[in-house]
Order: structure tokens, then C-alpha cells, then sequence
């Protein structure tokens, strides 16, 4: 007996890893050496490839697909239709398998709706990568991005919120909703204990 819960259109092959009180969801396609955590949900049409790691409470929505050689990390949220990639240069008539790049989005980050991720890139611990944007190169945490290609034109916390911080050099503010107070350091964002 499961200890997730399963849509009966969807599919996860024998030997998935899922972890308690995850929720798979309409035509979602789960395959069988895929390492998944506890307290996650995958919407509707969903595909995880063989090579992929996720975290606890990791939220995918409709139409993501997450290829092989992806590592997702505790609390991530994929926004709907979000882009993965694996290879960097793909061709069909070349096969690349051989080639695939690893993708880390560490704990905490948000994919805005339709963003893209190219494989090979970090996104840093609760990022936020707005809407649309195409991120090719790896994000600082608590970093906002945003456009094609995403350039950053903020800090967020880790609740949400935009921070007073400017781009670059120091500064220390609270996060509007919580109070948290955010240091940036030489260009370097943290949640000061």
C-alpha cells in the first residue's frame, strides 16, 4: 500500500522513489528511478525523468516537464509550464545523452510560469525567477530575475517579498511581512541569524 496519493490516469513506473503525502495528479508520468520526497504534488501533465532528485514539499504545476540530470531541492515551487533543459546544444539527428548537464534549483527557489532553466546553470536558495524569464547562467540566492536573457533587478525573502537592498555593496533591511532582517555583503545576500 502507498503512502502517496496516485490520480488514476497517471503513471509511475515500478521502482520510483516517492516519499509520504505526495500527490500525483491527472496524466502525470513519474519514472522509475526517479527520488522523490515527502509532501510534494505534481499537477496535471507532469513528466519526471529517470535521473531526477526532489526534495520534501516541492511544488510542480501543470505541464513541467523535469528531464533527467535535474536536482530540485526541499520547497521549490515549479510554476506552470516552466522549461527544463539537459543538453545545451541538442540536434535530433545527434544523439547527447552522453552530454547531459546537471541543473541544481537549491531549496526554497521559485520558477515563475513559462521561465526556462538551461541546464548546466544553479539557481541559489530561495531565488525567484519572474515569469517568462530565459536564466542561463546561475542565479545568487535570494536573487530576483527577471527578462531574456534574466538579468537580476532585486532581492527577495524568503517569504516572498521584495527587499530595499540595492544590486550591489552592503545593506541591511527587514523583510516587510516578517521582519526578518536580510544583510547584503559584498554583493552577497543572506538571512542574518
Amino acid at each position: 500500500m502507498s503512502n502517496y496519493t496516485v490520480h488514476p490516469t497517471a503513471i509511475v513506473d515500478d521502482g520510483a522513489q516517492i516519499g509520504e503525502n505526495s500527490r500525483v495528479w491527472h496524466w502525470a508520468h513519474i519514472c522509475g528511478q526517479a527520488i522523490i520526497g515527502r509532501d510534494c504534488s505534481f499537477g496535471q501533465n507532469v513528466f519526471v525523468g529517470n535521473k531526477v532528485v526532489i526534495g520534501d514539499n516541492v511544488k510542480v504545476q501543470n505541464n513541467v516537464s523535469v528531464y533527467d540530470n535535474v536536482t530540485l531541492e526541499n520547497d521549490v515551487f515549479c510554476g506552470p509550464s516552466m522549461v527544463f533543459t539537459n543538453v545545451y546544444n541538442p540536434r535530433s539527428a545527434v544523439s547527447r545523452k552522453d552530454e547531459y548537464r546537471n541543473t541544481l534549483v537549491k531549496r526554497g527557489a521559485t520558477l515563475g510560469a513559462n521561465c526556462t532553466i538551461v541546464c548546466g546553470n544553479t539557481v541559489g536558495e530561495y531565488a525567484f525567477i519572474g515569469s517568462g524569464a530565459v536564466v542561463n547562467r546561475d542565479v545568487p540566492a535570494y536573487a530576483l530575475m527577471v527578462g531574456v536573457p534574466a538579468r537580476q533587478i532585486g532581492w527577495m525573502s524568503e517569504h516572498g517579498e521584495r527587499l530595499d537592498l540595492p544590486l550591489t555593496g552592503n545593506g541591511e533591511v527587514r523583510c516587510p511581512a516578517t521582519g526578518t532582517l536580510y544583510r547584503l555583503e559584498n554583493n552577497i545576500c543572506t538571512k542574518a541569524e
